[in-house]
Order: structure tokens, then sequence, then C-alpha cells
């Protein structure tokens, strides 16, 4: 039985954790207010190295972007938490036999970084960010390689469980997998409808701990 789970949102609060990596980062080197603006519009959705070489050259930076993406890697991994009783759950779900993969739009390393610093490493099997391959959800390829990674294949079936209506629920849905969504983003018009909607990641780890004592 395979759960695949995407990252931001869903198991981690990554706008809290963005919002503390950007103001410790700002405070570090002394960078103004529409330093810090620009940051928080850039990466509201996400974070990618070449954010930071725009930064330097459009603030004329003496601090190579390098150094100023490693910083805030290691800034925002330092300031997720994912909440007990989902680590909890996701425990559960493995004693179960599930099988616990994470598709995750973003660079592998930053992604990487969170998972760690969250405790979710060691209960996932295989992980795929969309930098691993240069694509991102809903493509196809990046379940694929997810499914791949834990050791399964899409046409064995398996569930995706994610806030984003288009990327996770959209994108499991074309992938052939059963789909749970956390209710919080608008719905679009015309998008196949997931087979669960919840309010947490605590919920949908319940539907499925029911699923397996069906």
């Amino acid at each position: 039985m395979l759960a695949l789970f995407d990252l931001d949102g869903t198991l981690i609060d990554r706008q809290a954790a963005l919002s503390d990596a950007v103001t410790a980062l700002c405070r570090a080197h002394t960078f103004d207010t529409p330093i810090e603006r620009w940051l928080r519009g850039v990466l509201a959705d996400r974070a990618n190295p070449s954010d930071f070489a725009r930064l330097r050259t459009d603030f004329g930076l003496t601090e190579p972007a390098e150094q100023l993406w490693q910083e805030y890697v290691d800034l925002i991994a330092g300031s997720v938490t994912c909440r007990s009783e989902i680590l909890e759950g996701l425990r559960q779900l493995r004693a179960a036999g599930w099988t616990i993969g994470i598709v995750t739009n973003g660079a592998g390393d930053i992604q990487r970084a969170k998972l760690a610093a969250a405790g979710i490493t060691n209960l996932a099997v295989g992980v795929a960010a969309s930098g691993d391959l240069e694509i991102r959800k809903p493509a196809r390829e990046l379940f694929e390689l997810a499914a791949s990674r834990c050791g399964r294949s899409l046409t064995d079936g398996g569930w995706m469980i994610g806030d984003n209506p288009s990327g996770d629920i959209g994108g499991g849905h074309q992938a052939g997998l059963r789909t749970i969504w956390l209710r919080g983003r608008p719905w679009p018009d015309g998008l196949h409808t997931a087979d669960h909607t919840v309010d947490d990641a605590t919920d949908a780890i319940a539907i499925l701990l029911n699923e397996t004592s069906e």
C-alpha cells in the first residue's frame, strides 16, 4: 500500500518557517525593508538558488548568491516542524504496512533539509522533489519517480495526499492514485473531485488507517 504525501502545507507549515527564516536572514545581514519585502514576495510559493542570484543583482549585494541560498536553506530547515500527532500517524501507517513517499515541488536540497529537520526522513521510504527532474507537479513523471524510489509502481495504485488542488489532487488523479485533499486553497472549476476532503493531515492518515482495517 503506497501513500504519497505532499510536504509544504500538508505535513509542515512552510509559511511560518518562511517568515522566521526571512526575518533571521535579514537581521543577520542588516538587510533593509525593501529587501525583506522582496524576499517575502518572491519566496512566497517556492524558493530556488536562482532567486538569490536575482536578489544579489537587483540590490547590488556583495554576499555571494550561493552563500545566501545556503544560509536560507539552513534557516528554514531550522524553523520547520512537523506536529507530533502527524509524526505518530506516519509511524502508525508504517506499522500497518503502508509505504510512505514524499512528492514535493522545490529544490532537492532545501526540501530534503526540511524533511530531515522535521523528523520525516526516517519515515519516508522515497522522496521525489521537482528539482530532481526539473519538472513540477502535476507532471506524472514526478509521481512515477516517487513510486519508483519507494520500490513501487503507479500501476499498483495508491494514494496522494496534499493541499494543492491542481498539483496534488489533479496530478495524483492523472497518475492513477486515489486522493485526499487538505482543504484551504480555492478549488479550480472543472478539476476532478478528490476521493476525500479533510481539514488536517491527521484526518487523512485516519482514512488510510481505516482502509488498512477494512
